[in-house]
């Protein structure tokens, strides 16, 4: 649950781009994960992009992409990065995640205002970060719908949305498995209803009840907590689990990892472009 925690440009001159954009999902990646094209403007809106287990993958979430490491997957953040970035990662042949945060309000992002008070909770261990209050589909669709036009704007081919496991947390609202269940569904049609794949982020415990609503999941120490083997009905479903370790050595972790058939690398918490896969 890493984010960097930079100013952004203004969401609303992002925006600006959108009519431009159509509807509809992306083809497969050009990366042995799904086939298709990547072209300078992007790929063609057919169907959604699947990416495949053992798919290798970069996350840099501190600044705009370094894009010199040779993978066919980037996950980055996606008001930090300009069309420019994900195009020219486009160029390059890759796929583009746009990371979001979902479950959490930020006091640095350009579209914090748009957030009532209402639903704003407990703050979740990150500077200037406050848990939602993730029952409130009818605020928090609207503003998360925004944020999924953003990614689409820029050309993104997927979003990896933040925080999807409030009610195992300690958010200030009487949240349930229930509540989780209705709101990270909700993420995934929104993601969906614009062309884009979505992952599951961590919540590894609703994995067997949302794996058919989300396209690949994105987890963070699963080997560290035990938890890997909890991920496999993505990869039985032919969907890719990108997943990092932050203190445990690869010796620790890479052959269970490529066992289960993760997409798996040690990272450091920062999450810049250091990187050491398995």
């Amino acid at each position: 649950m890493r984010r960097a925690l930079r100013p952004a440009v203004p969401l609303a001159a992002l925006l600006l781009t959108l009519t431009a954009c159509t509807p509809g999902g992306r083809t497969g990646a050009g990366t042995g994960s799904g086939g298709g094209d990547v072209s300078a403007q992007g790929p063609r809106h057919t169907t959604r992009w699947q990416p495949r287990p053992g798919t290798p993958w970069q996350w840099q979430l501190d600044g705009r992409v370094d894009p010199s490491v040779d993978v066919p997957v980037y996950d980055i953040d996606g008001f930090e990065n300009t069309a420019a970035d994900v195009a020219r990662l486009h160029r390059a042949g890759r796929r583009v995640i746009c990371y979001v945060n979902a479950g959490a309000w930020e006091d640095f992002r350009p579209d914090k205002g748009a957030y009532p008070k209402r639903v704003l909770g407990r703050t979740n261990g990150w500077a200037g970060e406050r848990w939602l209050d993730i029952r409130r589909l009818d605020v928090l669709g609207p503003i998360l719908a925004r944020r999924f036009d953003m990614c689409r704007a820029k050309g993104f081919d997927a979003v990896e949305p933040d925080l999807l496991d409030g009610y195992a947390n300690r958010t200030g609202f009487p949240l349930t498995a229930r509540h989780q269940l209705a709101f990270n569904r909700m993420v995934a049609r929104l993601a969906h209803a614009r062309g884009l794949s979505v992952g599951l982020k961590n919540d590894v415990d609703q994995v067997p009840a949302l794996v058919r609503d989300f396209d690949f999941a994105v987890n963070e120490e699963c080997a560290q907590y035990h938890e890997c083997a909890a991920l496999t009905p993505f990869v039985k479903a032919r969907k890719a689990v990108f997943h990092v370790e932050y203190a445990l050595p690869n010796s620790r972790f890479c052959a269970e990892a490529k066992r289960l058939g993760l997409s798996s690398m040690r990272k450091k918490l920062k999450l810049g472009v250091w990187r050491r896969p398995c």
